[in-house]
Order: C-alpha cells, then sequence, then structure tokens
C-alpha cells in the first residue's frame, strides 16, 4: 500500500491497523536539539483517545506512547523518531456480522475494490485509529513551532446545528466537546443525547486559528500553502470539506469587501483585515491563519442500514460494537497536528527558497 508517508522534508509514515497489536509511525528530519519526552507527545494523544465522556467509544485504550529511537537523553538526535502506542482493547468479535457485507458510510466497499481483500476489524488502515501516529508526529511538530513562536487554537465550531455564538479560549478545555462556548457546548450536549436516544451520530465543524506564522511559506503553483492545507486535513477520513478564511462566503461578496487591504503599523507592513485568512497567493501573508474542517457523521450507527453482501446479496444491517456518537471533539487535535505538520515541512522547505538567506546561514562568522 502507497501513499502513508505526508511530507517532503519534515516527513511522517504512519503504520498498523485498528485491531492489529499496534499502531505506530516513523518522523524523519527533525532537527537535532529538540527537546523532547515521551510525555510531551502523551499530552496530545490523550486529546484524542477514546473513552473520555458519553459522547465517545467506550473502547478504554490509554493509548501510552513509547519513543523507540531518535531521542537521547532527553532531545533528539536528528535521526529517525519512531513511536510505538500498542492495542489493547481490541474486540474484534463486535465485527463478526460485516465480515461479508459493506457499512453504509465506511471505506469497506472501496477499499475491497481496490485491494480485493479488506480487514474488517474496524476498518483496518481505514480506521480512525490511524490517526494516533499523526497526533504522536504531530506533536513533535508543534514542539518545534513553539520554539519560533508559532502556535495553536484549535476548537468546535459548531455540532450539528448548534454554533458557538461566544469565543473564550479558556472554556476548550472545560467542557468534553473542545468548544470555547460554555453555553453552547451544553446545547450541544443536549442535541447529542437526542441523536443517540434514536441510535444515529452528529458532525461538526472543527476551526484552527494559527499565529505567529511568517509571511513567505509556500509555493505559487502547485506547493500553495492552502492547497497542501487543504490535501493535509482532507486525508483525515471523516473530513469533507475545507475552508481557509472566509471560505465559501466569498462567493457572496465583492472585491471591494473580500480584498484585504494593507497598511503600515509601527514600520510594520501588516493587512487591514484578514478574509483571505492569512494566505494570499498560496503563501503566508504573516497574518493568522484560520482554517476550517467540516466532519461528518459517524458512520457507523445501530438503526438498521440497508447494504449488500460480497456477493450482491440485499440485506439491513446493524452496526454493533462500541462507536463514538460525534467523533468531531476528539479531531481537533487531529487537525491541529496535521495543519502543524504542514507548517513543519513548509519551514523547513522555504529555508532555500532565497540565495541571500542560505549565504547568511553558511557564510556567517
Amino acid at each position: 500500500m502507497g501513499k502513508s508517508t505526508f511530507g517532503n522534508t519534515f516527513t511522517v509514515t504512519t503504520w498498523g491497523e485498528s485491531h492489529g497489536k499496534a499502531i505506530g509511525a516513523v518522523i524523519d528530519g527533525c532537527p537535532a536539539g529538540l527537546p523532547l519526552l515521551e510525555e510531551d507527545l502523551q499530552k496530545y494523544l490523550n486529546r484524542r483517545k477514546p473513552g473520555q465522556s458519553r459522547f465517545t467509544t467506550a473502547r478504554k485504550e490509554d493509548d501510552l506512547v513509547e519513543i523507540l529511537s531518535g531521542v537521547f537523553e532527553g532531545r533528539t538526535t536528528g535521526t529517525p523518531i519512531s513511536i510505538i502506542v500498542h492495542n489493547t482493547d481490541q474486540r474484534s468479535r463486535d465485527y463478526g456480522n460485516i465480515a461479508a457485507s459493506y457499512r453504509p458510510g465506511h471505506a469497506d466497499y472501496t477499499f475491497d475494490q481496490k485491494y480485493g481483500f479488506r480487514d474488517y476489524r474496524g476498518g483496518g488502515r481505514s480506521s480512525a485509529r490511524e490517526t494516533i501516529g499523526r497526533v504522536a508526529a504531530g506533536a513533535i511538530a508543534s514542539r518545534i513551532l513553539g520554539e519560533i513562536g508559532i502556535r495553536f487554537c484549535t476548537y468546535c465550531k459548531s455540532i450539528g446545528p448548534v454554533s458557538i455564538r461566544n469565543f473564550n479560549p479558556d472554556e476548550i478545555n472545560q467542557n468534553v466537546l473542545y468548544m470555547p462556548d460554555a453555553q453552547a457546548a451544553a446545547e450541544a450536549a443536549s442535541y447529542l443525547e437526542e441523536c443517540m436516544s434514536r441510535q444515529d451520530s452528529a458532525g461538526g465543524v472543527v476551526e484552527c486559528r494559527i499565529t505567529g506564522v511568517p509571511a513567505g511559506l509556500g509555493d505559487p503553483v502547485f506547493g500553495k500553502l492552502d492547497a497542501v492545507l487543504a490535501q493535509a486535513v482532507m486525508s483525515i477520513g471523516a473530513v469533507k470539506a475545507v475552508e481557509i478564511g472566509d471560505g465559501i462566503n466569498v462567493t457572496a461578496m465583492n472585491g471591494s469587501t473580500d480584498n484585504d487591504g494593507f497598511c503600515n503599523k509601527n514600520g510594520q507592513i501588516t493587512k487591514t483585515s484578514n478574509h483571505a485568512g492569512g494566505i494570499m497567493g498560496g503563501i503566508s501573508d504573516g497574518s493568522e491563519i484560520i482554517l476550517r474542517a467540516s466532519i461528518k457523521p459517524t458512520p457507523s450507527i445501530s438503526q438498521p442500514q440497508q447494504t449488500v453482501s460480497r456477493d450482491g446479496e440485499e440485506l439491513s444491517l446493524e452496526i454493533h460494537g462500541r462507536h463514538d456518537p460525534i467523533i468531531v471533539p476528539r479531531a481537533v487535535v487531529v487537525v491541529e497536528s496535521m495543519c502543524a505538520l504542514t507548517l513543519v515541512d513548509a519551514l523547513f522547505s522555504n529555508m532555500s527558497a532565497r540565495m541571500d538567506r542560505v549565504k547568511d546561514f553558511y557564510l556567517k562568522k
């Protein structure tokens, strides 16, 4: 299977299956000397692990990470960093009834058509559990970005029909839905209870705001920063759309309202607005990057759904097992991680974009 590696200069290769022995990743291109402990990765993995509330799967996994290589005495060595998280609470028997049929909304049918084979135990490589490797790698990328002052604020902007109306960043980690609005979080929780009573699920929107990104990252044609960010975030299984800045709202705007003007503020060139979401012409402009990911409802629901067997026999399928009624809150850190990986790769690639900077680096006394 190809395409399990992301990035060009700073690369991440994920491996493992939902119901295999373990999940992991190999991160290459990380500079030597970065302070890094397993605890740094664990903080990120704790944000996505199951069992955090009644709105997440009951699968009990501690998702304890172990660094196998690339770190010595608390600092990176410049060699590949290999991480592993053992699966400890698989219940493959829960998937026996779908071994020969295709689950609606899942990758079962398309995976089978591509490879002529599929791991039906939780979806194999198509499972959301694959994102463990991404999040561990994203923790490393975020450490790198933090060294130069790049910061993330990522949260649930909406769940089902409930959208935030106020923004209090201190509230994000105070509720299980990671919403910056306590009232909206309470309304969303009630909505999810209603969905669960109907044996149904819900989707929502994750918003990621990134400050401190310097101007000049990205390329003007096929390597546009917004295009690479969109590809990175769209590679998360449940994401169905990505917006930058005003996103689809620009279709109803005029140039006079959508254009961001420029001004001189204390000797610094800056923008008068940020409709572009921090990226113009595919290159970062130095202002806050604003990205939104639209995430579909969890496809595993207990309601009877129409499907067919591998032989084409029509049947009704009820999905059993332990599933999230909504995956949006757990996806918050996954979206953030993919954005961090993209930015680190763009930063490292950009270091050779100008000859004067190459000379400054190599010829400095």
